[in-house]
């Protein structure tokens, strides 16, 4: 439909739902609350009820460092990563408050570690808490001595003798070959290593352990079920305004955030939050929709909206973001400094923002890079960045009649070629699958690829 119709169905739909659609829950007000408290100036932090740590509500999160081209490295594979901007990131989150950093030895193409390490060595021990994960996601790494290998690389990377949060890394993903119990049994219980993470807590080697989730519940329960004996300190989860209620609406094989958190909360395990922009869809939405938060806040960003909802949290111990420019790293800051709670007026119209979004087509992408590289060098992450940002800017029409046909036409084409280069577009995928099991958001890619490609087809043909 055009955008004119959809706003037409918009409107009738919210007029039928009424108020008390995108009202918050009484559990939902009992978990925030609603009074509004003004930024002085100071980072918010929250404690860890195991350790007494003090951690930053906002934590950097080092799957997007910058490049020397003014990119992020998690996207550019080959592009050399800006340590000396790095560096300067780093300076000023330390200066202003954060104190959370969050790596992997497979983020920005297995090079984050090292780069973090380098910038966090210039930096008093005692300042700075280090978070990395054991993501011994392939079946070479499922081994007791290689599991074993890859862990004690990570100190030698980050150049620590401690690490002070350590994760197990995305268990239960949602398809394939990380969706299964069978396979969690694999990575971390037969081989011994989550008896061996939990001797090296005892003795002092690790601080804190705990484990990020995507998608299959019944993993999520499993390792919760585990916690009288791992006492797990803290549990890392998909979490923002839309996946409160409607994850499952993004993608069925995920867990609404609400059921995560709760169960989190009842046994008084603090929640680390991945994803608080949900693959950047929540810092740029589209124009009509974000017009609905600039009227109430005309000074706030887009994006400041979903971190403060995360923020609103009690049990939240820190809201992961990727920056990659100093930019980002400011307004957060800013944001959290200290973090402003949404009122319950707030919370209803982010209700009313998430279920607007929902009635329009985007691929639940979040540009995490698992589904690469593609055998046949298809560059997933990017066409469907593409494809989403031109539904954000209203640049996807459906028919030749839409009003603004020929100039979504033009804005679609024009960018996908220089987005995607064509030899990497969507008509050289040819169906083989071996990145759907790969998928954190269970998105059937080859059919996304073939849908795409028909549309960029049917806008060609109609330029003959």
């Amino acid at each position: 439909m055009d955008r004119r119709d959809f706003l037409k169905r918009l409107s009738a739909a919210t007029a039928t739902m009424g108020l008390a659609a995108c009202t918050p829950s009484e559990k939902t007000k009992e978990i925030i609350g609603t009074k509004s408290k003004k930024p002085t100036g100071e980072m918010t932090y929250r404690t860890v009820p195991t350790s007494g740590d003090k951690v930053s509500l906002l934590g950097y999160g080092c799957m997007r460092l910058p490049t020397v081209q003014h990119g992020s490295a998690r996207e550019q594979k080959d592009i050399e990563i800006d340590q000396e901007e790095l560096n300067a990131h780093v300076d000023y989150a330390i200066e202003h408050g954060i104190n959370y950093f969050d790596t992997s030895p497979v983020y920005c193409q297995g090079r984050s570690e090292h780069h973090m390490g380098i910038a966090l060595k210039r930096i008093p021990r005692e300042k700075f808490l280090i978070a990395t994960k054991l993501s011994n996601f392939a079946q070479e790494f499922w081994s007791r001595e290689k599991s074993i290998e890859m862990y004690r690389n990570s100190f030698k990377e980050l150049q620590v003798d401690t690490i002070d949060y350590m994760l197990l890394h995305a268990i239960g993903g949602t398809s394939g070959e990380y969706n299964s119990t069978h396979t969690f049994e694999k990575r971390y219980i037969e081989n011994g290593i989550l008896d061996f993470l939990l001797e090296d807590r005892a003795k002092g080697k690790i601080r804190h352990l705990g484990f990020s989730y995507h998608g299959d519940i019944a993993i999520f329960d499993r390792a919760l079920a585990m916690h009288d004996k791992c006492k797990w300190d803290f549990v890392q989860i998909q979490m923002n305004y839309v996946d409160w209620l409607h994850a499952k609406e993004v993608n069925p094989n995920n867990t609404n955030a609400e059921y995560l958190y709760a169960e989190l909360e009842k046994r008084n395990i603090p929640a680390i939050i991945m994803e608080p922009l949900l693959g950047g869809r929540l810092a740029s939405t589209l124009s009509f929709i974000a017009a609905k938060l600039k009227a109430h806040r005309p000074e706030d960003s887009i994006a400041k909206w979903a971190l403060r909802y995360l923020g609103s949290f009690p049990n939240v111990l820190t809201v992961l973001s990727g920056m990659t420019y100093m930019e980002n790293v400011k307004e957060n800051i800013d944001t959290y400094s200290p973090v402003e709670p949404c009122t319950e007026e707030e919370l209803a119209l982010l209700e009313e923002v998430a279920q607007a979004m929902l009635r329009y087509p985007s691929v639940p992408c979040t540009g995490c890079q698992y589904c690469m590289p593609c055998p046949y060098g298809v560059n997933i992450p990017g066409i469907f960045q593409h494809y989403n940002k031109c539904i954000n800017e209203g640049n996807v029409s459906v028919s030749n009649q839409d009003e603004n046909y020929v100039k979504a036409r033009r804005a679609f084409l024009m960018g996908y070629d220089r987005a995607v280069s064509k030899l990497r577009q969507a008509d050289h995928c040819i169906g083989c699958g071996a990145c759907v099991s790969h998928c954190p958001q269970g998105i059937k890619i080859p059919a996304e690829m073939q849908r795409i490609d028909k549309y960029v087809e049917s806008l060609k043909q109609s330029m003959d």
